[in-house]
């Protein structure tokens, strides 16, 4: 596309400037008419005013269109000058016109000296040439200029948005940090670029025969193996909009609220069964899916677990709003409310098998797609863990530059992940050979810089750190104060579950030598700074006191779904001692409820003691003429439940020693014993 085409789609026509007496004068006459009326009269471009010498003749009056210096023309007034581009098209142009006038001179002998038919013959044939030589050049000078006018297309763009800016562009030119690219969403995308595609893709067979599902997913791509899509009761609506950012929350029909009702009782019956006899009615009920998840994981069935997490996927990214977008990063769901919880932690699921899987490229975007539903409060805590995914990646500038744009309202170096990471991120950076040589050396200096900071304000980091790569440290750092045992025991109980939490997830990546050879440098000058007395030791040893009193709930609430055993040893004593269902781990203590669960009214409610007694050791135990739960599998007659409570009458009674048992007192006046 040349630049004048362009310049019309956008509105900037030449023909609506004011035309002055130098402005360009094109002859719209055909090729053919002008040479039937003879060689004498030429096609070109005149420059007016130009009595005594030469017009500027050009063979192809397009050519003027993708000169380069057609873009520098002087403005006044907003106007671009066209004396100013008449003299570049004349200069750009002389030679060819001299060679033109020339051409036409000896055309003019020859058809003076040669017969009619001849000439009549010559001028088809010099025709044609002429035509396939314009051709030939437009053609040639189109394909030069490709990258050029798409180049030039970006920068009125970028002009058009105040983003002119010579050099590398700025920061707030770039995409949003949160954005997140749809073909990374797809892990055949980053196995493809491994293994390649048809190791990828010769497994799978043809699409035909398949189901026709409704819509096309980025998240998950439906399988034939899954039951047919039926809506299940689940939407979206947009709650507000403010200051560009867009609030959306998931919506239950009373259809699905009958659903999640009859999958809470499931839950409370502790039988995964009950759960499979649900999802036969309810096929694409979110939580069944995901608790069903978590128990086909635990039973090492990976394989249905991962399809049982995309399934619930599907099931909510059809139910989207139309303004609702995953790339953008100005959407938002509130974790408060219940039904958007599902969502996290399918996301959550999906990225950790991802991760497994060996796909860290695809479940960094995951991890961005988290992070940006709620990015101020981060219910999951997805920060813990993007460093991780972005060394694994390999995308070491996404790393630094969220360090750089959030460090200043997250203070990010405070957190022991991202104080190791990022200097990690420099050094590899650095050992890149296709980098300047002032860059690599920038990046070391860099690194070296903030590694130091990270060990003087974690220094229980570093022990930890070298027995967990099995590296055995120099006796000078072993047995200095500032680096030994009780760096790491004197640190305070949730700093202490952050650096097991980075630990167990993040040490093989300091097992290079290479990285263990900077490391060792940097200890080294660490040490040195100690022993001299800087006053910038004893300011980070306050700050450890002050910051890390108790972690927060989002904390524990990752930490949980990490299942990282080092970081969950190290819980609180007030969240292991709580149950903690897998479909909504710690809960917010804020929740917005749109709808409250009925009570369970039963017969048994209204019984004895003893059946309440028996109620509460066995959840299904029924009594004549009471009916079971609607929804749960097999609920247990009357004789079934009395076989399974004389099989826990019997445990009881075999752990019932009668020598802890004491006499009855004999001084009693009625001579029967009391049981202390």
């Amino acid at each position: 596309m040349s630049r004048r085409a362009l310049r019309r789609l956008r509105g900037e026509q030449r023909g609506q400037e004011p035309i002055g007496p130098s402005a360009l004068q094109f002859d719209l006459r055909d090729d053919d008419d002008a040479e039937e009326e003879g060689p004498k009269r030429e096609l070109g471009v005149r420059r007016p005013g130009g009595a005594g010498k030469e017009g500027v003749r050009v063979n192809n009056r397009f050519e003027l269109i993708n000169i380069d210096d057609l873009e520098d023309d002087p403005v006044v007034n907003g106007e671009r000058s066209g004396c100013a581009l008449t003299d570049t098209a004349a200069r750009g142009n002389k030679g060819r016109a001299r060679r033109g006038n020339t051409e036409s001179k000896t055309d003019g002998d020859v058809a003076g000296t040669t017969p009619p038919e001849q000439s009549n013959a010559s001028g088809k044939l010099r025709k044609k040439k002429k035509k396939q030589k314009n051709k030939k050049s437009s053609t040639g000078e189109a394909s030069e200029n490709v990258l050029e006018d798409i180049d030039r297309i970006l920068e009125r763009i970028e002009d058009s948005t105040g983003w002119n800016h010579p050099g590398p562009a700025p920061l707030s030119s770039r995409k949003h940090i949160l954005y997140v690219e749809h073909r990374h969403l797809n892990p055949d995308t980053e196995l493809k670029r491994y293994f390649g595609a048809r190791a990828v893709l010769g497994e799978q067979r043809p699409r035909q025969r398949q189901r026709v599902y409704p819509k096309c997913t980025w998240l998950t791509t439906p399988k034939s193996t899954w039951p047919r899509y039926s809506k299940p009761g689940l939407s979206m609506r947009l709650l507000e909009s403010k200051k560009g950012l867009s609030f959306f929350a998931f919506e239950h029909s009373e259809e699905y609220q009958q659903a999640q009702h009859k999958f809470l009782v499931a839950v409370e019956s502790m039988e995964p069964n009950n759960i499979v006899v649900l999802l036969q009615t309810s096929p694409y009920h979110v939580d069944s899916l995901l608790q069903l998840s978590d128990a086909c994981r635990f039973q090492e069935d990976q394989e249905m677990a991962r399809d049982l997490v995309e399934r619930a996927l599907y099931s909510m990214e059809c139910a989207f709003h139309p303004l609702f977008s995953l790339t953008s990063g100005a959407c938002r769901l509130d974790y408060r409310r219940p039904e958007n919880r599902s969502f996290y932690l399918a996301l959550y699921k999906q990225m950790s098998f991802l991760e497994k899987r060996g796909c860290p490229r695809t479940a960094l975007e995951y991890c961005k797609l988290i992070l940006s539903l709620e990015p101020d409060e981060d219910p999951l805590c997805m920060l813990l863990l993007i460093d991780h995914l972005a060394l694994r990646a390999r995308n070491y500038e996404y790393l630094i530059r969220l360090f750089q744009e959030w460090e200043a309202h997250r203070n990010l170096s405070q957190l022991p992940n991202f104080a190791f990471s990022v200097p990690l991120a420099y050094f590899l950076l650095s050992q890149q050979t296709d980098l300047p040589e002032h860059e690599r050396s920038s990046a070391r200096e860099k690194a070296s810089l903030l590694i130091q900071q990270a060990l003087t304000m974690f220094p229980g980091v570093l022990l930890p750190l070298l027995e967990s790569c099995s590296v055995r440290p120099d006796v000078a750092v072993s047995s200095h104060s500032f680096f030994g045992p009780n760096a790491e025991i004197s640190q305070p109980p949730a700093l202490s579950q952050l650096v097991s939490l980075y630990l167990g997830r993040s040490h093989f990546l300091w097992k290079e030598p290479a990285t263990m050879s900077w490391l060792e440098e940097n200890v080294r000058a660490v040490l040195q700074t100690v022993d001299a007395g800087d006053p910038a030791v004893e300011a980070c040893e306050n700050r450890r006191k002050v910051l890390y009193q108790r972690a927060p709930r989002n904390i524990h609430r990752h930490v949980i779904l990490s299942e990282i055993k080092e970081a969950v040893a190290a819980l609180p004593p007030d969240v292991t001692t709580q149950s903690v269902m897998g479909f909504d781990p710690l809960p917010p203590s804020d929740t917005i409820y749109s709808y409250v669960r009925p009570e369970r009214l039963s017969p048994v409610s209204h019984g004895n003691t003893i059946a309440l007694f028996f109620r509460s050791l066995l959840p299904n135990y029924t009594v004549e003429g009471e009916r079971p739960e609607e929804g749960v599998a097999g609920g247990l007659n009357r004789n079934q439940g009395l076989n399974r409570l004389m099989l826990a009458v019997r445990d009881m009674m075999a752990n019932f020693h009668l020598n802890d048992l004491e006499a009855p007192h004999e001084d009693d006046a009625d001579g029967e014993g009391e049981w202390d």
